[in-house]
């Protein structure tokens, strides 16, 4: 399934980009997101813990389960 991903503030610039589609396997959390930006921009993964993420404009947690087509965004709160 794909996904929207976007980066607002500063995760913009440690990522590199402000937006992509990223593709996940079916039944996919919202951690699988987290840990694979984790893993593609080392620099992001002491932010994580302050980051605010959103599923379709909805403030979610690690364990939302993602369905093909969700917007999910990134920003941080510090």
């Amino acid at each position: 399934m794909q996904i929207r991903v976007l980066f607002f503030g500063i995760l913009k610039d440690l990522v590199g980009r402000s937006s992509e589609t990223l593709e996940l396997p079916e039944g996919a959390r919202l951690e699988a997101v987290l840990s694979h930006y984790a893993s593609q921009a080392p620099r992001l993964k002491p932010l994580l813990p302050s980051v605010a993420v959103s599923v379709n404009q909805e403030y979610s947690g690690p364990g939302q389960l993602l369905r093909g087509g969700d917007e999910v965004g990134f920003a941080a709160t510090r």
